[in-house]
């Protein structure tokens, strides 16, 4: 009974006669397991063969390669893409701003301040219109207070006659407005009633302009909305440029594929349905299709079924294949017959709501669900959440303090001292004290740090791109430069993975220089050829370079590729034996994997007899041979003694040369007969499941020896890794012997070095107890001196990596970073710190488990991981440094000032400019800085290392005292340093004053010009360095001080200013150099006292030896731009919330933290 599947499009609408099939009809066929799949495949289709029929597709040819033949089948059977959900509208991303807890506070402080100014405005306008009532009067308004002040005593509950109480209240309205109608004022009753009341006379100059009550509410309502319209921008542009950052990722994933006759690399979203795939070990299949050809295929179906055990694949019992599924062993070709939304990994992601679409095919409307696992955070977000915890409680406290401070204060005077009634109007003045206090959690919280995260990760990774490193999870990127180990693969990440036959040992005698087809022994050359044409896989080819003059290009497996170059240096064409034994005429064959370590391939002879051919590990290959061919061709049997012979004599001394050793052989099968080193298996073939009895007594052939060169600019790039506190491990499955002496052309063993070159028996050995378990402690005795582990397996990659990790034998915790190219490296890559994945000869599986994808997989780019790694950490360090002497200054001058005069020289919407803006501005300025070639000269910070180094600290609070000073300086005597108006003792409504405005500006100044300074965090005193190559910043630089030039000048009562002449300007700039001048005094003090005790904190270029190499030059060179896209945030410091949610896995891999799997969106 066959199930139904979902209707997952309006596909059906589309008529699949032309084809013989409908996409309903194939999903049908895929949703089936097992016997029900191939009971309806032999009903409806016959085989697989009558399925490519149906779809007008060869077996072994595949489709045309017409475009108008391609875009047909999209049309009817859709396109390999998953669509991705819709990206947040600008209104939502809005909406989502206006949630900051900061912002609700000020925007509500603001909404019932402009609320009150209102009532105020009314209740002003009900007591005029009173005191034109005959009446007695009851209350007299800020007038009255003023006659009780100056005037003599009023007695306002007696009775006043209407004329006398006109005249007052006109004398009342000319006091309040300061300027007395000479016409109105010399009344007679007004003397009368008043005969002393002589109102001030109005200040000299221009009349002041009043402040409307309700311009701070408003001002503040404006300074959110523009910060909320800032942040909706700039998360609009980073999700828009992350987008097309992931489809640059999924176009990087590329298939083979058959069309035409011709194997082409095509992105997998170009996949249609009708194509004939190849399918090796280690590829995540990307469609479902049915297998066509197979040679023992296993396959990884966990990701559908749950199941680890995997699944064998035939054309005749199980051809099923089903997307996002693994490759295991084997290799073959399969038919696509579906693509996207209607293939098994796209239904469920559909289902899932993973996509734009919803069960029934339409756009989901529902509430969209939260990832459940949250990651681990990296080393740089952990320390960033403690000091946001920290900061968040030191803010917190001292705005409560000072709210308390400033409502005390006021109740005292007003119903204490002054024995004044509560008045409604007293809730403006509490409310005015409120937000005072939010200023100061404002000022408090470094709100432009998350905003620097995003920028300094997004400019890196941008830049990686260029640089070979391909970041699939962000936070590698930071982690990178924190690394104090990296594990290396040997094979074309430290060498140029362009393998060669260098020397051979054929028929008993050792080869340094190639022989030619015609000296070798005529069976012996024939088995030789044969063997090696047949027994690798189809997909390696040696073609030859599209350029004139350059070597043949190599295509799949290397060392396959140069075993097949062997073949051509024979001077025989290997494709033409591939022609004649194509894949599907193969009897078995045993794929290479690491267990194993050999591949062999069995053929038929014809006359009912088989042919085994083995290739693999020399030393593995060798204790499997009981026989060997002479110098004459003839076989002759193979002792075990002559087997420690030949490793001895031809294994080690090619492997000490650093040559690779292949070992090839073969067996034959016949039914009758059977002469010496042949097996006689009479009329029934042998069980070919069972591998062991079959792989073995074989006749050894030669034993290759293939030459990797180390790439020429490795040793130096390990010399830089050493120099930058970084060890480098080689973890290789080659000879021990091979690996010692690769490592000691590159660099990782030196002469006199005492590290450790181990192989993986004496490795477990050393490392575990007497009851095989692995042992920490024993551990820790090894890790420390390991250089080279040799033949080693993925396990012992795993081991290692998660014992580094764990151990504390170090003060400085180890940070590892991992290479890896093959399926079984996941678990390492996953277990890593950062994981490494080789981008061309690395498997899907791999570059899925990673974090970085090399895609040159060469070991320098690593090299410049961990620079632009540092460079992040760097960044993020100069933004605090920065940022936390802002936050200093403000929050003392703040707290001080309200203590003193209970107001602050900084008012809120100039606050909201220095914190929200201005430091955003700066946040993009300090995240932008090119990397150097100092930061290899220093050691790594490691996972345990303040944030806030010492010589931070002693810049933040160097730059604060100075500040500091100079702010209270100007505030009590900045009026008389400047000669003007004392704004001290202003009341509250009154315009802004020169006074305050200088105090601002001054401090905005020092502020602007300490961003210079916060560009070196080491105690370096040359503050200018390497500005030029940073125009982002100096154009960032400028644009903020226009800015303040147009607040202070024209803000007027919108940013409680007032304008400034141009000696104000001059005393504000001059304070603002003598920041620079003062990091110099106190990093020349310091540098003394270090000095003097033998240690200097600065950071200095080695010069030792040390040469220019096009390593610093390639980020010297190029242009220096600052795109911005999505990444994800790590921290939300106003609130102290540390969330690690996002709504919809957005990159194509799971999360290499997670531990639960999720679905693979492959496109």
């Amino acid at each position: 009974m066959y199930r139904r599947s979902i209707d997952m499009s309006a596909s059906n609408n589309v008529p699949g006669s032309q084809y013989g099939v409908s996409p309903q009809q194939l999903r049908e066929l895929m949703e089936l397991r097992g016997a029900d799949a191939l009971q309806l495949l032999q009903e409806e289709y016959e085989s697989v063969e009558g399925v490519c029929q149906r779809l007008r597709t060869h077996s072994t040819e595949g489709v045309s390669n017409s475009t108008e033949d391609l875009l047909r089948r999209r049309e009817v059977f859709g396109a390999n893409e998953i669509p991705p959900k819709s990206p947040k509208s600008f209104l939502r991303l809005i909406w989502e701003a206006l949630k900051d807890t900061t912002l609700i506070i000020l925007q509500v402080a603001a909404v019932v301040s402009i609320c009150l100014s209102f009532f105020h405005a009314e209740d002003s306008l009900m007591e005029k219109e009173s005191s034109e009532d005959p009446g007695p009067v009851q209350m007299a308004g800020p007038g009255i207070l003023w006659l009780l002040q100056h005037g003599k005593v009023l007695d306002t509950t007696a009775s006043v006659p209407r004329k006398q109480m006109y005249s007052c209240v006109l004398v009342l309205i000319c006091v309040r407005s300061r300027s007395l109608p000479h016409s109105s004022c010399s009344h007679n009753s007004t003397a009368t009633l008043a005969p002393k009341l002589t109102p001030p006379p109005p200040p000299p100059g221009e009349e002041k302009e009043q402040a409307p009550p309700w311009i701070e509410g408003v001002a503040i309502l404006a300074a959110v909305i523009v910060v909320v319209f800032v942040t909706a921008f700039n998360d609009y542009s980073k999700e828009r440029q992350f987008r097309g950052l992931q489809k640059k990722i999924e176009n990087s994933n590329k298939f083979s594929v058959v069309r035409a006759r011709s194997v082409v690399q095509i992105p997998v979203s170009e996949i249609v349905v009708g194509d004939v795939c190849q399918i090796k070990y280690g590829d995540m299949l990307p469609a479902d299709g049915l297998l066509i050809q197979g040679s023992d295929l296993k396959v990884d179906e966990s990701s559908l079924t749950g199941e680890s055990d995997h699944v064998t694949k035939t054309p005749v019992t199980d051809p099923m294949l089903f997307s996002g599924t693994t490759v295991m062993e084997g290799s073959g070709r399969m038919v696509v017959t579906a693509v996207g939304v209607n293939s098994q990994a796209g239904i469920i992601m559909t289902l899932l709501g993973a996509t734009d679409k919803s069960k029934d095919g339409t756009k989901g409307k529902g509430k969209e669900k939260k990832q459940e696992e949250k990651s681990e955070k990296s080393v740089l977000q952990q320390k960033l959440s403690r000091l946001a915890i920290q900061i968040g409680y030191a803010g917190s406290a001292i705005a409560i303090l000072t709210i308390i401070i400033l409502v005390v204060k006021f109740s005292v005077k007003t119903y204490v001292m002054d024995g004044l009634p509560f008045s409604i109007r007293h809730v403006n003045t509490f409310v005015h004290h409120f937000i005072i206090g939010v200023t100061v959690l404002v000022v408090a919280v470094p709100e432009g740090l998350p905003l620097a995260v995003t920028i300094s990760l997004a400019f890196s990774v941008r830049k990686m791109m260029k640089d070979n490193n391909l970041v699939r999870h962000l936070d590698a990127c930071e982690t990178m430069g924190n690394a104090t180990t990296i594990c290396s693969d040997k094979t074309g990440t430290l060498t140029t993975n362009r393998m060669t036959v260098v020397a051979a040992h054929i028929g008993g005698r050792t080869y340094k220089t190639l022989p030619t087809y015609e000296v070798l022994p005529a069976n012996l050359a024939e088995l030789l050829v044969l063997g090696i044409s047949v027994n690798t896989n189809y997909t390696s080819k040696v073609v030859p370079s599209e350029v004139p003059g350059e070597l043949p290009k190599q295509i799949g497996n290397k060392t396959e590729c140069a075993l097949l170059g062997f073949v051509g240096e024979l001077g025989k064409n290997y494709q033409t034996i591939r022609n004649h034994y194509p894949e599907e005429k193969f009897v078995k064959v045993y794929t290479f994997n690491s267990a194993r370590k050999s591949m062999s391939t069995v053929i038929s002879l014809g006359v009912g007899g088989f042919r085994l051919f083995t290739k693999g590990a020399s030393e593995i290959v060798v204790k499997k041979c009981a026989y060997v061919l002479n110098e004459k061709g003839e076989v002759e049997t193979l002792s075990i003694e002559d087997q420690k012979k030949i490793e001895i004599d031809v294994i080690d001394r090619l492997a000490s040369e650093g040559l690779r050793t292949i070992g090839l052989a073969y067996k034959d099968f016949v039914p009758y007969h059977a002469e010496l080193s042949q097996v006689e298996i009479g009329s029934s073939p042998p069980n070919w499941d069972d591998m062991d009895e079959n792989v073995t007594n074989l006749t050894l052939l030669a034993i290759l020896g293939v030459e990797d060169p180390v790439r020429p600019e490795v040793p130096e790039a390990i010399h830089l890794c050493q120099r930058a506190g970084i060890t480098v491990r080689m973890v290789t499955g080659d000879n021990i012997n091979t690996a010692r002496s690769i490592a000691t052309k590159c660099g990782i063993l030196t002469p006199n070095d005492t590290g450790f070159v181990l192989d993986s028996k004496e490795f477990n050995q050393k490392i575990r107890d007497e009851k095989g378990e692995v042992s920490q402690e024993m551990f820790d005795q090894v890790w420390p001196r390991l250089r080279v582990l040799a033949r080693s397996s993925p396990q012992d990659k795993y081991i290692l990596v998660r014992g580094l990790i764990a151990s504390k034998a170090t003060p400085t915790r180890q940070v590892v970073a991992v290479t890896g190219d093959g399926t079984n490296d996941g678990p390492a890559l996953k277990m890593a710190d950062v994981g490494f994945a080789m981008g061309i000869t690395g498997t899907d599986v791999a570059k899925e488990a990673c974090d970085i994808v090399l895609t040159d997989d060469n070991f320098t780019s690593i090299v410049k991981a961990v620079m632009w790694g540092r460079n992040v950490y760097d960044s993020i360090a100069k933004f605090l440094q920065f940022q936390l002497t802002v936050n200093v200054v403000a929050v003392t001058i703040a707290f001080v000032s309200i203590c003193i005069i209970s107001d602050t020289p900084l008012k809120t919407v100039q606050m909201l400019w220095v914190n929200l803006i201005m430091d955003t501005l700066a946040s993009l300025a300090l995240a932008t800085e090119p990397p150097s070639r100092s930061l290899l000269h220093r050691q790594p910070y490691g996972r345990t290392k303040a944030l806030v180094s010492g010589v931070m600290l002693r810049n933040i609070l160097g730059q604060a005292v100075f500040m500091i000073l100079v702010i209270f300086l100007l505030l009590f005597y900045g009026h008389i340093l400047v000669d003007i108006e004392d704004g001290l003792n202003a009341e509250l409504g009154e315009p802004p004053s020169q006074h305050f405005t200088l105090v601002f500006n001054t401090f905005v100044m020092m502020t602007l010009f300490n961003e210079v300074n916060a560009r070196k965090i080491h105690g370096e005193h040359n503050v200018f360095e390497g500005i030029t190559k940073n125009p982002l910043f100096y154009c960032i630089w400028f644009v903020t001080f226009g800015a303040q030039v147009i607040i202070v000048q024209l803000g007027g009562l919108a940013f409680s200013t007032s304008a400034l002449n141009l000696e104000q300007w001059l005393w504000s700039i001059f304070f603002g150099i003598m920041t620079l001048l003062w990091s110099q005094v106190v990093n020349s003090i310091f540098s003394a006292i270090h000095y003097g005790k033998g240690r200097s904190t600065a950071v200095h270029p080695m010069l030792d030896g040390v040469s220019v190499d096009p390593l610093e030059t390639s980020f010297i060179k190029k242009k220096r731009d600052a795109h911005i896209f999505w990444i994800q945030s790590i921290t939300d410091l106003q609130t102290q919330v540390i969330t690690g949610d996002v709504e919809g896995p957005l990159l194509p891999v799971p999360n290499k933290k997670s531990p639960r799997d999720q679905a693979v969106r492959r496109v």
